[in-house]
């Protein structure tokens, strides 16, 4: 019995296929989605409903989930996490809050880090030449769930950015949510306690939040200025 001989359609259709899931094409679509995603933030400040408060009718468990998830979108498309805290605070209190913004911390970095690894891990892992980057990916690959522990709790670092960095390395998912979910309480925490007393901000509470978040920015730009000129005088 003879095999069916493919006609020039199912050539063509093969090939479209290929080019479509080929490392470069995916990669294009990821710019495109956070070009979108960065736009649609721009457009339409989605941070301005969060902090404005929900609707009378949403409220309870449902009204955390809602928050959480919106967090989580936000942060994937590069809304400062800062705000999102500040709002969290002063819309559930510092316990629930602080539930609701490590919730969306979490789910944020997990949407970063699946895009970036489903389209573009492919592409960029063979630009990753040169010491530094280099370093930076066998620390994160072998080291992970430490490496990723100590970017979070170093002040300072963009969070989208690391999430999509971490993407292109060969760290694990378990890891690096664990990582994240730990490593973002004490800033995170800072950021919803100085929130839910911003009323009152004469109070020592709002004023230990306050003085850890100068202080820990102190720190991070201090550390951050003393490692960039270690760098440049052993380059």
């Amino acid at each position: 019995m003879l095999d069916p001989v493919s006609g020039p359609r199912d050539g063509f259709a093969l090939r479209f296929g290929r080019v479509l899931l080929s490392p470069w094409s995916r990669l294009a679509l990821l710019v495109a989605v956070l070009a979108a995603a960065a736009s649609a933030v721009v457009a339409y400040e989605p941070q301005r409903l969060l902090v404005a408060g929900w609707p009378p009718q949403v409220g309870g468990a449902t009204a955390v989930a809602l928050f959480a998830a919106a967090y989580g979108l936000c942060t994937a498309a590069f809304v400062p996490r800062p705000l999102l805290n500040l709002a969290a605070g002063a819309l559930f209190g510092s316990q629930t809050g602080l539930a609701a913004a490590i919730a969306g911390t979490v789910l944020g970095a997990g949407i970063a880090f699946t895009l970036g690894r489903f389209l573009g891990q492919e592409a960029l892992r063979p630009l990753l030449r040169g010491r530094l980057l280099e370093a930076a990916d066998g620390q994160l690959s072998r080291h992970g769930f430490r490496s990723m522990l100590a970017l979070r709790l170093f002040p300072g670092i963009p969070f989208a950015a690391t999430n999509y960095c971490a993407a292109v390395s060969r760290m694990g998912y378990v890891p690096f949510l664990l990582a994240t979910g730990l490593g973002s309480v004490p800033n995170t925490a800072a950021y919803v306690i100085a929130g839910s007393t911003a009323a009152s901000p004469t109070s020592p509470v709002f004023l230990a939040a306050t003085g850890f978040i100068v202080v820990s920015a102190l720190v991070g730009a201090t550390v951050a200025w003393c490692k960039r000129h270690g760098l440049s005088r052993g380059a």
